[in-house]
Protein backbone atom coordinates (compact mmCIF):
# COMPACT_ATOMS: atom_id res chain seq x y z
CA UNK A 1 0.00 0.00 0.00
CA UNK A 2 1.10 3.42 -0.84
CA UNK A 3 0.04 6.98 1.07
CA UNK A 4 -1.18 9.81 -2.13
CA UNK A 5 -2.24 12.72 -0.70
CA UNK A 6 -3.19 11.15 2.88
CA UNK A 7 -5.31 8.31 0.88
CA UNK A 8 -3.90 4.61 1.57
CA UNK A 9 -4.36 2.94 -2.39
CA UNK A 10 -2.90 -0.41 -3.31
CA UNK A 11 0.30 -0.89 -5.38
CA UNK A 12 -0.79 -2.95 -7.83
CA UNK A 13 -3.66 -0.33 -8.55
CA UNK A 14 -1.01 2.52 -8.83
CA UNK A 15 0.69 0.56 -11.40
CA UNK A 16 -2.08 -0.26 -13.39
CA UNK A 17 -3.00 3.27 -14.16
CA UNK A 18 0.88 4.43 -14.72
CA UNK A 19 0.26 1.50 -17.23
CA UNK A 20 -2.67 2.65 -18.96
CA UNK A 21 -1.45 6.22 -19.05
CA UNK A 22 1.91 5.35 -20.13
CA UNK A 23 1.38 2.73 -23.02
CA UNK A 24 -0.87 4.78 -24.97
CA UNK A 25 1.26 7.74 -25.15
CA UNK A 26 4.17 5.29 -25.86
CA UNK A 27 2.32 3.70 -28.94
CA UNK A 28 1.03 7.40 -30.53
CA UNK A 29 4.65 8.40 -29.90
CA UNK A 30 6.47 5.53 -31.58
CA UNK A 31 3.88 5.43 -34.32
CA UNK A 32 4.61 9.07 -35.49
CA UNK A 33 8.55 8.61 -35.25
CA UNK A 34 8.98 5.38 -36.40
CA UNK A 35 6.48 5.60 -39.51
CA UNK A 36 5.88 9.06 -40.31
CA UNK A 37 6.31 10.75 -43.54
CA UNK A 38 9.82 12.20 -41.61
CA UNK A 39 8.66 15.84 -41.90
CA UNK A 40 8.70 18.40 -38.72
CA UNK A 41 7.08 16.89 -36.14
CA UNK A 42 5.54 18.64 -33.61
CA UNK A 43 6.11 16.47 -30.38
CA UNK A 44 4.55 18.81 -27.86
CA UNK A 45 0.98 18.71 -29.73
CA UNK A 46 1.32 14.86 -30.15
CA UNK A 47 1.79 14.42 -26.28
CA UNK A 48 -0.78 16.32 -25.25
CA UNK A 49 -3.16 14.55 -27.39
CA UNK A 50 -1.70 11.13 -26.40
CA UNK A 51 -1.68 12.18 -22.62
CA UNK A 52 -5.41 13.52 -23.22
CA UNK A 53 -6.39 10.60 -24.80
CA UNK A 54 -4.80 8.59 -21.89
CA UNK A 55 -6.50 10.29 -19.06
CA UNK A 56 -9.87 10.23 -20.77
CA UNK A 57 -9.52 6.15 -20.75
CA UNK A 58 -8.61 5.79 -17.25
CA UNK A 59 -11.16 7.74 -15.87
CA UNK A 60 -14.04 5.35 -17.72
CA UNK A 61 -11.92 2.50 -16.17
CA UNK A 62 -12.01 3.81 -13.01
CA UNK A 63 -15.96 4.60 -13.37
CA UNK A 64 -16.33 1.36 -14.81
CA UNK A 65 -14.84 -0.81 -11.84
CA UNK A 66 -11.82 -2.01 -13.95
CA UNK A 67 -9.23 -1.15 -10.89
CA UNK A 68 -11.00 -3.14 -8.28
CA UNK A 69 -8.94 -5.77 -7.10
CA UNK A 70 -11.40 -7.74 -4.91
CA UNK A 71 -14.80 -8.23 -7.29
CA UNK A 72 -17.14 -11.22 -7.21
CA UNK A 73 -17.40 -10.56 -11.70
CA UNK A 74 -17.65 -13.16 -13.98
CA UNK A 75 -14.90 -12.66 -16.85
CA UNK A 76 -17.85 -12.45 -19.35
CA UNK A 77 -18.96 -9.25 -17.22
CA UNK A 78 -15.48 -8.23 -16.97
CA UNK A 79 -15.67 -8.59 -20.86
CA UNK A 80 -18.58 -6.64 -20.98
CA UNK A 81 -17.44 -3.66 -19.00
CA UNK A 82 -14.18 -3.27 -21.14
CA UNK A 83 -16.38 -3.13 -24.18
CA UNK A 84 -18.55 -0.55 -22.25
CA UNK A 85 -15.12 1.45 -21.71
CA UNK A 86 -14.45 0.83 -25.53
CA UNK A 87 -17.44 2.37 -27.17
CA UNK A 88 -17.27 5.25 -24.68
CA UNK A 89 -13.78 5.98 -25.11
CA UNK A 90 -13.62 5.55 -29.15
CA UNK A 91 -15.63 9.16 -29.56
CA UNK A 92 -14.33 10.90 -27.26
CA UNK A 93 -11.21 9.99 -28.51
CA UNK A 94 -12.44 11.16 -32.27
CA UNK A 95 -13.96 14.96 -30.87
CA UNK A 96 -9.89 15.26 -28.91
CA UNK A 97 -8.29 14.30 -31.97
CA UNK A 98 -10.32 16.74 -33.64
CA UNK A 99 -9.64 19.73 -31.51
CA UNK A 100 -5.55 19.17 -31.93
CA UNK A 101 -3.95 20.70 -35.10
CA UNK A 102 -1.29 18.52 -36.39
CA UNK A 103 -0.43 19.18 -40.10
CA UNK A 104 2.61 17.10 -40.23
CA UNK A 105 1.68 13.48 -38.93
CA UNK A 106 -0.93 10.96 -40.56
CA UNK A 107 -3.93 12.03 -38.94
CA UNK A 108 -5.10 8.49 -39.46
CA UNK A 109 -1.80 6.79 -38.81
CA UNK A 110 -2.36 8.94 -35.38
CA UNK A 111 -5.96 7.85 -34.71
CA UNK A 112 -5.33 4.19 -35.59
CA UNK A 113 -2.63 4.00 -33.07
CA UNK A 114 -4.23 5.26 -29.90
CA UNK A 115 -7.35 3.28 -30.53
CA UNK A 116 -4.98 0.00 -30.84
CA UNK A 117 -3.11 0.86 -27.64
CA UNK A 118 -6.87 1.75 -25.75
CA UNK A 119 -7.51 -1.89 -27.14
CA UNK A 120 -4.93 -3.98 -26.25
CA UNK A 121 -4.79 -2.18 -22.65
CA UNK A 122 -8.62 -3.19 -22.37
CA UNK A 123 -7.37 -6.66 -23.26
CA UNK A 124 -4.62 -6.62 -20.83
CA UNK A 125 -6.87 -5.06 -18.04
CA UNK A 126 -9.55 -8.08 -18.36
CA UNK A 127 -6.76 -10.97 -18.50
CA UNK A 128 -4.83 -9.37 -15.21
CA UNK A 129 -8.20 -9.39 -12.82
CA UNK A 130 -8.90 -12.57 -13.75
CA UNK A 131 -5.39 -14.32 -13.54
CA UNK A 132 -3.13 -14.76 -10.69
CA UNK A 133 -1.03 -12.46 -9.51
CA UNK A 134 2.52 -11.63 -10.33
CA UNK A 135 5.46 -13.20 -7.59
CA UNK A 136 6.64 -9.47 -7.43
CA UNK A 137 3.49 -8.38 -6.43
CA UNK A 138 3.21 -11.27 -3.45
CA UNK A 139 3.10 -9.85 -0.40
CA UNK A 140 4.05 -12.24 2.48
CA UNK A 141 2.29 -11.57 5.74
CA UNK A 142 2.80 -13.22 9.24
CA UNK A 143 0.01 -12.58 11.26
CA UNK A 144 1.14 -12.68 15.91
CA UNK A 145 -1.57 -14.23 17.41
CA UNK A 146 -3.38 -17.78 16.38
CA UNK A 147 -6.59 -17.27 18.22
CA UNK A 148 -9.84 -16.29 17.20
CA UNK A 149 -8.76 -12.63 16.30
CA UNK A 150 -6.00 -14.28 14.35
CA UNK A 151 -8.62 -16.47 12.34
CA UNK A 152 -10.89 -13.44 11.87
CA UNK A 153 -7.72 -11.29 10.71
CA UNK A 154 -6.71 -14.19 8.33
CA UNK A 155 -10.58 -14.56 6.89
CA UNK A 156 -10.33 -10.26 6.05
CA UNK A 157 -6.95 -10.56 4.72
CA UNK A 158 -8.07 -13.10 1.92
CA UNK A 159 -11.31 -11.63 1.25
CA UNK A 160 -9.74 -8.60 1.10
CA UNK A 161 -6.34 -8.70 -1.15
CA UNK A 162 -5.49 -11.13 -3.80
CA UNK A 163 -1.82 -10.39 -3.87
CA UNK A 164 -1.70 -11.14 0.27
CA UNK A 165 0.33 -14.36 1.06
CA UNK A 166 -0.21 -16.09 4.72
CA UNK A 167 2.88 -17.68 5.59
CA UNK A 168 1.76 -18.52 9.30
CA UNK A 169 0.35 -17.59 12.39
CA UNK A 170 3.07 -16.98 15.55
CA UNK A 171 1.38 -17.98 18.48
CA UNK A 172 1.30 -15.31 21.62
CA UNK A 173 1.49 -16.69 25.52
CA UNK A 174 -2.39 -15.11 25.80
CA UNK A 175 -3.57 -17.59 23.14
CA UNK A 176 -5.04 -20.35 24.67
CA UNK A 177 -6.81 -21.86 21.93
CA UNK A 178 -5.56 -22.05 18.75
CA UNK A 179 -8.06 -21.92 15.89
CA UNK A 180 -6.20 -21.34 12.52
CA UNK A 181 -5.48 -24.41 10.53
CA UNK A 182 -3.00 -26.75 11.83
CA UNK A 183 -0.93 -26.45 8.35
CA UNK A 184 -0.64 -22.33 9.20
CA UNK A 185 -0.11 -22.55 12.98
CA UNK A 186 3.90 -21.80 13.69
CA UNK A 187 5.70 -22.65 16.99
CA UNK A 188 7.12 -20.66 19.61
CA UNK A 189 10.18 -22.67 18.85
CA UNK A 190 12.22 -20.10 17.71
CA UNK A 191 11.85 -16.44 18.53
CA UNK A 192 9.26 -13.97 16.18
CA UNK A 193 12.38 -12.06 14.80
CA UNK A 194 13.83 -15.53 13.72
CA UNK A 195 10.85 -16.83 12.01
CA UNK A 196 9.77 -13.78 10.16
CA UNK A 197 13.21 -13.78 8.83
CA UNK A 198 13.21 -17.24 8.14
CA UNK A 199 10.15 -16.91 5.97
CA UNK A 200 10.96 -13.74 3.97
CA UNK A 201 8.14 -11.97 5.62
CA UNK A 202 7.22 -8.31 4.45
CA UNK A 203 4.61 -7.71 6.83
CA UNK A 204 3.85 -8.37 10.71
CA UNK A 205 0.42 -8.14 11.10
CA UNK A 206 -0.23 -7.73 15.67
CA UNK A 207 -3.86 -9.24 16.23
CA UNK A 208 -3.99 -10.44 19.59
CA UNK A 209 -6.88 -8.13 22.13
CA UNK A 210 -4.40 -8.20 25.05
CA UNK A 211 -1.15 -5.59 25.17
CA UNK A 212 0.13 -6.46 28.69
CA UNK A 213 3.62 -6.24 29.36
CA UNK A 214 4.90 -9.66 28.69
CA UNK A 215 2.52 -10.63 25.83
CA UNK A 216 3.92 -8.56 23.13
CA UNK A 217 7.54 -9.40 22.44
CA UNK A 218 8.19 -5.84 22.04
CA UNK A 219 12.20 -6.15 22.05
CA UNK A 220 11.89 -9.22 19.15
CA UNK A 221 9.25 -6.55 16.90
CA UNK A 222 11.31 -3.51 17.22
CA UNK A 223 14.01 -5.79 15.53
CA UNK A 224 11.72 -7.17 12.83
CA UNK A 225 10.53 -3.20 12.17
CA UNK A 226 14.33 -1.97 12.43
CA UNK A 227 15.55 -4.93 9.60
CA UNK A 228 12.96 -3.74 7.61
CA UNK A 229 9.64 -5.97 8.08
CA UNK A 230 6.63 -3.83 8.45
CA UNK A 231 4.59 -4.18 11.91
CA UNK A 232 1.32 -3.11 12.25
CA UNK A 233 -1.57 -3.19 14.77
CA UNK A 234 -4.62 -4.18 13.44
CA UNK A 235 -6.68 -1.07 13.63
CA UNK A 236 -3.84 0.43 11.22
CA UNK A 237 -3.50 -2.39 9.22
CA UNK A 238 -7.62 -1.94 8.31
CA UNK A 239 -7.33 1.98 8.14
CA UNK A 240 -4.89 0.92 5.07
CA UNK A 241 -5.92 -2.03 3.48
CA UNK A 242 -9.90 -2.20 3.58
CA UNK A 243 -10.20 1.78 4.02
CA UNK A 244 -11.91 1.77 6.79
CA UNK A 245 -11.64 1.70 10.49
CA UNK A 246 -12.36 -1.24 12.07
CA UNK A 247 -14.48 -0.74 15.50
CA UNK A 248 -13.75 -4.40 16.68
CA UNK A 249 -9.97 -3.34 16.90
CA UNK A 250 -10.33 0.22 17.62
CA UNK A 251 -9.02 2.08 20.98
CA UNK A 252 -9.65 5.66 22.10
CA UNK A 253 -6.11 6.18 22.37
CA UNK A 254 -5.23 5.37 18.85
CA UNK A 255 -7.90 7.51 17.52
CA UNK A 256 -6.51 10.38 20.06
CA UNK A 257 -2.98 10.09 19.77
CA UNK A 258 -2.65 8.68 16.02
CA UNK A 259 -2.61 10.84 12.88
CA UNK A 260 -5.35 12.33 10.91
CA UNK A 261 -8.33 14.11 12.23
CA UNK A 262 -7.54 17.11 10.68
CA UNK A 263 -10.00 20.26 11.03
CA UNK A 264 -8.28 23.16 10.35
CA UNK A 265 -9.01 25.97 8.09
CA UNK A 266 -7.00 25.54 5.12
CA UNK A 267 -8.70 22.12 4.88
CA UNK A 268 -12.19 23.99 5.67
CA UNK A 269 -11.72 26.70 2.51
CA UNK A 270 -10.34 24.57 -0.31
CA UNK A 271 -13.21 22.10 0.50
CA UNK A 272 -15.79 24.42 0.53
CA UNK A 273 -14.56 26.22 -2.87
CA UNK A 274 -14.52 22.82 -4.47
CA UNK A 275 -18.12 22.23 -3.57
CA UNK A 276 -19.71 25.58 -4.58
CA UNK A 277 -17.73 25.45 -8.09
CA UNK A 278 -18.20 21.50 -8.49
CA UNK A 279 -22.29 21.74 -7.68
CA UNK A 280 -22.78 24.99 -9.53
CA UNK A 281 -21.09 22.71 -12.73
CA UNK A 282 -23.08 19.81 -12.02
CA UNK A 283 -26.28 21.48 -10.93
CA UNK A 284 -26.23 23.47 -14.40
CA UNK A 285 -24.95 19.98 -16.20
CA UNK A 286 -28.14 18.25 -14.37
CA UNK A 287 -30.60 20.65 -15.13
CA UNK A 288 -32.46 18.85 -17.76
CA UNK A 289 -32.44 15.79 -16.19
CA UNK A 290 -33.88 17.42 -13.17
CA UNK A 291 -36.44 19.10 -15.35
CA UNK A 292 -37.55 15.89 -17.05
CA UNK A 293 -37.74 13.90 -13.55
CA UNK A 294 -39.62 16.69 -12.34
CA UNK A 295 -42.47 16.48 -15.18
CA UNK A 296 -42.61 12.53 -14.31
CA UNK A 297 -43.11 12.75 -11.07
CA UNK A 298 -46.00 15.08 -11.21
CA UNK A 299 -47.45 13.02 -14.15
CA UNK A 300 -47.39 9.90 -12.10
CA UNK A 301 -48.46 11.08 -8.28
CA UNK A 302 -49.04 14.74 -8.56
CA UNK A 303 -47.66 16.99 -6.23
CA UNK A 304 -45.36 17.83 -4.11
CA UNK A 305 -42.29 16.81 -6.67
CA UNK A 306 -39.81 17.51 -3.92
CA UNK A 307 -39.23 15.41 -0.36
CA UNK A 308 -37.73 17.60 2.11
CA UNK A 309 -37.21 16.07 5.66
CA UNK A 310 -34.92 17.14 8.91
CA UNK A 311 -31.26 15.63 9.12
CA UNK A 312 -28.45 15.68 11.54
CA UNK A 313 -25.81 17.62 9.96
CA UNK A 314 -22.32 19.55 11.20
CA UNK A 315 -21.67 19.12 14.84
CA UNK A 316 -25.07 17.83 15.39
CA UNK A 317 -27.12 20.70 14.09
CA UNK A 318 -30.43 19.80 12.19
CA UNK A 319 -30.84 20.97 8.70
CA UNK A 320 -33.54 19.68 6.22
CA UNK A 321 -32.22 18.01 3.17
CA UNK A 322 -34.45 18.17 -0.25
CA UNK A 323 -34.65 15.03 -2.79
CA UNK A 324 -37.00 14.24 -5.41
CA UNK A 325 -39.92 12.46 -4.43
CA UNK A 326 -39.56 8.51 -4.74
CA UNK A 327 -41.87 7.28 -2.34
CA UNK A 328 -45.72 7.56 -2.47
CA UNK A 329 -47.18 10.87 -0.61
CA UNK A 330 -48.46 7.96 2.19
CA UNK A 331 -45.12 6.04 2.72
CA UNK A 332 -44.84 7.53 6.44
CA UNK A 333 -48.38 7.96 7.38
CA UNK A 334 -48.35 6.69 10.54
CA UNK A 335 -45.79 8.75 11.51
CA UNK A 336 -43.11 6.27 12.16
CA UNK A 337 -39.98 6.19 10.25
CA UNK A 338 -38.59 2.92 9.12
CA UNK A 339 -35.54 2.09 7.04
CA UNK A 340 -36.04 1.89 3.54
CA UNK A 341 -35.81 -1.75 2.28
CA UNK A 342 -34.95 -3.41 -1.25
CA UNK A 343 -37.61 -3.57 -3.57
CA UNK A 344 -39.79 -1.24 -1.22
CA UNK A 345 -43.22 -1.26 -1.88
CA UNK A 346 -43.66 2.55 -0.91
CA UNK A 347 -41.29 3.27 -4.09
CA UNK A 348 -43.38 4.71 -7.23
CA UNK A 349 -42.19 3.48 -10.86
CA UNK A 350 -40.54 6.72 -11.62
CA UNK A 351 -38.98 6.50 -7.96
CA UNK A 352 -37.52 3.34 -8.60
CA UNK A 353 -35.66 4.66 -11.25
CA UNK A 354 -34.49 7.69 -9.80
CA UNK A 355 -33.32 5.84 -7.01
CA UNK A 356 -31.03 3.37 -9.10
CA UNK A 357 -29.48 6.36 -10.91
CA UNK A 358 -29.05 8.33 -8.28
CA UNK A 359 -31.18 11.20 -9.59
CA UNK A 360 -33.25 11.56 -6.42
CA UNK A 361 -29.97 13.23 -4.79
CA UNK A 362 -29.69 16.40 -7.33
CA UNK A 363 -31.61 18.73 -5.49
CA UNK A 364 -29.08 18.18 -2.10
CA UNK A 365 -27.00 20.39 -4.31
CA UNK A 366 -28.50 23.37 -3.58
CA UNK A 367 -28.03 22.16 -0.11
CA UNK A 368 -24.01 22.17 -0.81
CA UNK A 369 -24.34 25.64 -2.19
CA UNK A 370 -25.79 26.88 1.03
CA UNK A 371 -23.59 25.57 2.76
CA UNK A 372 -25.64 22.77 5.12
CA UNK A 373 -24.01 19.93 3.04
CA UNK A 374 -20.60 19.14 1.71
CA UNK A 375 -20.05 17.28 -2.23
CA UNK A 376 -18.18 14.10 -0.26
CA UNK A 377 -19.02 13.82 3.25
CA UNK A 378 -21.15 10.87 5.71
CA UNK A 379 -24.31 10.65 4.50
CA UNK A 380 -27.15 12.53 6.74
CA UNK A 381 -29.37 10.66 9.22
CA UNK A 382 -32.35 11.11 10.29
CA UNK A 383 -32.83 12.54 14.08
CA UNK A 384 -34.62 9.68 15.24
CA UNK A 385 -31.90 6.66 14.04
CA UNK A 386 -28.98 9.15 14.57
CA UNK A 387 -30.34 9.04 18.34
CA UNK A 388 -30.76 5.35 18.33
CA UNK A 389 -27.56 4.53 16.65
CA UNK A 390 -25.54 6.91 19.08
CA UNK A 391 -27.00 4.89 21.78
CA UNK A 392 -26.10 1.42 20.17
CA UNK A 393 -23.03 2.26 18.25
CA UNK A 394 -19.56 3.38 19.73
CA UNK A 395 -17.81 6.78 18.32
CA UNK A 396 -21.07 7.13 15.90
CA UNK A 397 -21.22 10.82 16.78
CA UNK A 398 -17.39 11.31 15.54
CA UNK A 399 -18.93 10.96 11.66
CA UNK A 400 -20.80 14.90 12.97
CA UNK A 401 -17.62 16.20 12.88
CA UNK A 402 -17.33 17.20 9.46
CA UNK A 403 -20.49 17.94 7.49
CA UNK A 404 -22.80 15.56 5.72
CA UNK A 405 -22.41 14.33 1.55
CA UNK A 406 -24.18 13.90 -1.24
CA UNK A 407 -22.47 11.03 -1.93
CA UNK A 408 -19.47 9.61 0.48
CA UNK A 409 -16.67 7.12 0.85
CA UNK A 410 -19.38 4.90 2.93
CA UNK A 411 -21.98 5.15 -0.33
CA UNK A 412 -19.17 3.53 -2.81
CA UNK A 413 -17.37 1.66 -0.46
CA UNK A 414 -20.46 -0.41 0.79
CA UNK A 415 -24.00 -1.40 -0.25
CA UNK A 416 -26.86 1.10 0.83
CA UNK A 417 -27.22 0.34 4.93
CA UNK A 418 -30.75 -0.12 5.98
CA UNK A 419 -30.30 -1.72 9.46
CA UNK A 420 -28.44 -1.11 12.91
CA UNK A 421 -25.85 -3.98 11.28
CA UNK A 422 -26.01 -2.26 7.66
CA UNK A 423 -24.75 1.38 9.76
CA UNK A 424 -22.02 -0.21 12.00
CA UNK A 425 -20.29 -0.88 8.98
CA UNK A 426 -21.09 1.88 6.73
CA UNK A 427 -19.60 4.13 10.14
CA UNK A 428 -16.30 2.29 9.76
CA UNK A 429 -15.60 3.55 6.33
CA UNK A 430 -17.78 7.15 7.65
CA UNK A 431 -14.70 7.06 10.28
CA UNK A 432 -11.58 6.67 7.94
CA UNK A 433 -12.68 9.52 5.83
CA UNK A 434 -13.25 11.70 8.58
CA UNK A 435 -9.81 11.03 9.46
CA UNK A 436 -7.71 10.90 5.87
CA UNK A 437 -10.49 13.45 4.28
CA UNK A 438 -8.46 15.50 1.69
CA UNK A 439 -9.34 16.91 -1.76
CA UNK A 440 -7.69 13.99 -3.35
CA UNK A 441 -10.00 11.84 -1.50
CA UNK A 442 -13.61 13.71 -2.11
CA UNK A 443 -12.17 13.62 -6.15
CA UNK A 444 -11.55 9.65 -5.72
CA UNK A 445 -14.85 9.63 -3.99
CA UNK A 446 -16.70 11.36 -6.67
CA UNK A 447 -15.07 8.97 -9.59
CA UNK A 448 -16.02 6.17 -7.75
CA UNK A 449 -19.94 7.56 -7.51
CA UNK A 450 -19.82 8.11 -11.03
CA UNK A 451 -19.06 4.00 -11.03
CA UNK A 452 -21.41 3.29 -8.98
CA UNK A 453 -24.04 5.68 -11.16
CA UNK A 454 -23.53 3.27 -13.95
CA UNK A 455 -23.37 0.21 -12.78
CA UNK A 456 -26.45 0.39 -10.17
CA UNK A 457 -24.51 -0.97 -7.17
CA UNK A 458 -26.08 -0.37 -4.13
CA UNK A 459 -29.06 1.30 -5.26
CA UNK A 460 -32.32 0.49 -3.31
Amino acid sequence: MVKVFGHWIHRKKIFQIVLDFLFPIACVLTSVIGLGHGGQVNLEIIVTYAVIFALVMIVFNAGLGLYHLVHSRTLEQTRARAVVSLYLSVPLAYGVFALLSIADVNRDLLLLSGLAALFVTLAHRVYTIHSQSEPLMVHRVLIFGAGFEAESVGKVLKKSDPDIQIVGFYPSPSDTEICIPSQLALTRKHSLSDTAHALKVDEIIVSVQERRGGILPLRELLDCKLSGVKVLCLASYFERALGQIRLDSLRVGWLIFGGGFRQGWGRTLVKRLFDIIAASILLLLALPVMFLTALLIMLEDGLPIFYRQERVGLNGRLFNVVKFRSMRKDAESDGKPRWAAANDDRTTRVGRIIRKLRIDELPQLYSVLAGNMSLVGPRPERPYFVDQLTREIPFYAVRHSVKPGVTGWAQVSYHYGASVDDSIQKLQYDLYYVKNHTLFLDIVVLFETVGVVLTGKGAQ
